[in-house]
Protein backbone atom coordinates (compact mmCIF):
# COMPACT_ATOMS: atom_id res chain seq x y z
CA UNK A 1 0.00 0.00 0.00
CA UNK A 2 1.20 3.77 -1.06
CA UNK A 3 1.57 5.52 1.92
CA UNK A 4 1.13 9.41 1.28
CA UNK A 5 2.91 12.41 3.43
CA UNK A 6 1.52 15.70 3.33
CA UNK A 7 3.45 19.10 4.08
CA UNK A 8 2.19 22.37 3.71
CA UNK A 9 -0.93 24.31 4.03
CA UNK A 10 -1.50 26.72 7.12
CA UNK A 11 -3.10 30.08 7.75
CA UNK A 12 -2.98 33.07 5.28
CA UNK A 13 -4.67 36.13 4.67
CA UNK A 14 -6.71 36.48 1.50
CA UNK A 15 -5.17 37.23 -1.94
CA UNK A 16 -1.97 35.34 -0.57
CA UNK A 17 -0.25 32.28 -1.55
CA UNK A 18 0.70 28.65 -0.03
CA UNK A 19 2.19 25.25 -1.31
CA UNK A 20 1.52 21.78 -0.57
CA UNK A 21 3.36 18.71 -1.33
CA UNK A 22 2.55 14.89 -1.20
CA UNK A 23 5.35 12.35 -1.33
CA UNK A 24 4.30 8.83 -2.32
CA UNK A 25 6.27 5.77 -1.05
CA UNK A 26 5.48 2.37 -0.30
CA UNK A 27 5.08 0.72 -3.97
CA UNK A 28 6.99 -0.89 -6.10
CA UNK A 29 3.82 -0.17 -9.00
CA UNK A 30 4.39 2.71 -10.92
CA UNK A 31 1.61 5.78 -9.65
CA UNK A 32 -0.59 6.64 -12.77
CA UNK A 33 -2.20 9.72 -11.07
CA UNK A 34 -1.80 12.22 -8.18
CA UNK A 35 -4.51 14.40 -7.32
CA UNK A 36 -5.52 16.98 -4.46
CA UNK A 37 -9.24 16.79 -2.92
CA UNK A 38 -10.49 19.09 -0.29
CA UNK A 39 -13.54 19.11 2.26
CA UNK A 40 -14.52 21.70 4.31
CA UNK A 41 -16.24 22.00 7.38
CA UNK A 42 -20.32 20.48 7.17
CA UNK A 43 -19.44 19.81 3.28
CA UNK A 44 -18.49 16.75 1.21
CA UNK A 45 -15.03 15.95 -0.13
CA UNK A 46 -14.39 17.57 -3.72
CA UNK A 47 -11.97 17.21 -6.31
CA UNK A 48 -9.29 20.74 -6.50
CA UNK A 49 -6.69 19.16 -9.31
CA UNK A 50 -5.33 15.73 -10.63
CA UNK A 51 -2.30 15.29 -12.54
CA UNK A 52 -1.24 12.19 -14.79
CA UNK A 53 1.60 10.48 -15.21
CA UNK A 54 1.71 12.09 -18.58
CA UNK A 55 1.25 15.45 -16.76
CA UNK A 56 -2.28 15.98 -18.39
CA UNK A 57 -4.17 17.85 -15.37
CA UNK A 58 -7.20 18.75 -14.76
CA UNK A 59 -9.25 21.30 -12.19
CA UNK A 60 -11.90 22.40 -10.50
CA UNK A 61 -13.83 25.32 -11.76
CA UNK A 62 -13.32 27.11 -8.39
CA UNK A 63 -9.80 26.95 -8.73
CA UNK A 64 -8.92 27.41 -12.11
CA UNK A 65 -6.17 30.44 -12.97
CA UNK A 66 -4.97 30.26 -9.43
CA UNK A 67 -4.13 26.59 -8.38
CA UNK A 68 -1.62 24.77 -10.50
CA UNK A 69 -1.06 21.07 -9.81
CA UNK A 70 2.34 19.77 -10.74
CA UNK A 71 4.40 16.87 -10.12
CA UNK A 72 7.74 14.95 -9.87
CA UNK A 73 7.40 11.57 -11.18
CA UNK A 74 11.13 10.50 -10.13
CA UNK A 75 10.19 11.85 -6.31
CA UNK A 76 6.83 10.67 -6.79
CA UNK A 77 5.89 13.91 -5.48
CA UNK A 78 2.54 16.16 -5.97
CA UNK A 79 2.70 19.91 -5.41
CA UNK A 80 -0.30 22.39 -5.32
CA UNK A 81 0.73 25.93 -5.68
CA UNK A 82 -2.28 27.86 -4.31
CA UNK A 83 -2.41 31.76 -5.29
CA UNK A 84 -4.97 34.16 -4.97
CA UNK A 85 -6.40 32.42 -2.02
CA UNK A 86 -9.92 33.15 -0.99
CA UNK A 87 -12.10 32.00 2.50
CA UNK A 88 -13.56 29.63 0.70
CA UNK A 89 -10.84 27.53 -0.12
CA UNK A 90 -10.56 27.09 3.77
CA UNK A 91 -10.66 23.02 3.75
CA UNK A 92 -8.86 20.07 4.89
CA UNK A 93 -6.72 19.46 1.90
CA UNK A 94 -6.08 15.48 1.17
CA UNK A 95 -3.51 13.91 -1.61
CA UNK A 96 -4.70 10.52 -3.03
CA UNK A 97 -2.68 8.38 -5.52
CA UNK A 98 -3.83 5.78 -7.86
CA UNK A 99 -1.60 2.77 -8.68
CA UNK A 100 -2.39 -1.27 -10.01
CA UNK A 101 -6.20 -0.48 -9.66
CA UNK A 102 -6.01 0.66 -6.11
CA UNK A 103 -6.11 4.08 -4.42
CA UNK A 104 -4.68 5.65 -1.11
CA UNK A 105 -5.17 8.57 0.86
CA UNK A 106 -2.79 11.04 2.93
CA UNK A 107 -4.01 12.32 6.53
CA UNK A 108 -5.18 15.58 5.24
CA UNK A 109 -3.59 18.86 5.88
CA UNK A 110 -5.36 22.39 6.83
CA UNK A 111 -5.41 25.50 4.86
CA UNK A 112 -7.21 28.26 6.45
CA UNK A 113 -7.53 31.64 4.55
CA UNK A 114 -8.72 34.79 6.46
CA UNK A 115 -10.65 37.49 5.09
Amino acid sequence: QVQLVESGGGLVQAGGSLSLSCAASGTKFSITAMGWYRQAPGKQRELVAIITGGGSTNYADSVKGRFTISRDNRKNTVYLQMNSLKPEDTAVYYCRAWYNGYDSWGQGTQVTVTS
